[in-house]
């Protein structure tokens, strides 16, 4: 597979990311995984005035990189993600306005519907807090290092659990494809202000049920889904 294509499809990704407001002005990233290298924006770039020239070219096993721009300065979350994770073809992380409070609050999102239930086996997890030690150290590289704790604590699969939020920070969605990525992250941002609205309207609203959490999520995923036109 040839990069430019990818790099135009990362870089639409980026704005797409922008327009839904999902990134406020340089606050997100959108990355894919091309062969041995992480693809990602510059840092601090304006993503509505950005091109695919501009996207940096990050290796993963080394972190290191060739070109006149710095890659974004979340670029070790990533490349923490991609080493641990084969199956994460790229990765989103934006600043959202009800993903990122529920991070700020440092609270998980509860499944309480279906249409969480289409896309998360559980509920979304939130990490822990980071130590003084992590923080003060290689910061972006340990806030990768508590998303794959998470995930490992929880035992799921990344892709049955395709985004976390990273406490008092925000979301980080990923999936097989950039097009899986950023739709988790328009998702989130939606699964997390339907939890919100619902828990404002009634405070003791109790989860989704086990049988219905694992209908909904099964019919479109795993080897008995049917959701869609590619199923049997």
């Amino acid at each position: 597979m040839r990069i430019k294509p990818i790099l135009k499809e990362l870089t639409k990704a980026n704005i797409f990311l922008s327009q839904k407001k999902l990134i406020i002005q340089s606050f997100g990233n959108a990355s894919c995984r091309f062969q041995d290298l992480c693809l990602i924006k510059p840092s601090g770039i304006d993503l509505n005035n950005s091109s695919s020239g501009d996207i940096v070219s990050v290796n993963i096993a080394s972190g290191s990189y060739s070109g006149n721009l710095k890659p974004s300065s979340d670029t070790p979350t990533h490349v923490e993600l991609y080493r641990e994770f084969e199956d994460i073809g790229a990765i989103a992380h934006t600043h959202s306005t009800y993903a990122t409070a529920w991070a700020q609050a440092g609270k998980p999102i509860p499944c309480l519907g279906t249409t969480h239930a289409d896309y998360w086996n559980g509920e979304v997890p939130v990490t822990r807090d980071l130590t003084d030690e992590e923080i003060s150290g290689d910061y972006e590289k340990e806030t990768g290092k508590v998303i794959i704790e998470k995930i490992k604590e929880l035992k799921v699969d990344p892709l049955d659990c395709p985004g976390i939020l990273v406490a008092n920070h925000g979301p980080f969605t990923w999936g097989a494809t950039m097009e899986d990525a950023v739709k988790h992250a328009e998702l989130l941002e939606y699964i997390a202000k339907l939890a919100w609205l619902s828990l404002s309207i009634n405070p003791i609203a109790g989860q989704i049920s086990s049988a219905l959490l694992n209908k909904h999520f099964s019919r479109k995923h795993g080897t008995d889904a049917y959701y869609g036109q590619d199923s049997d």
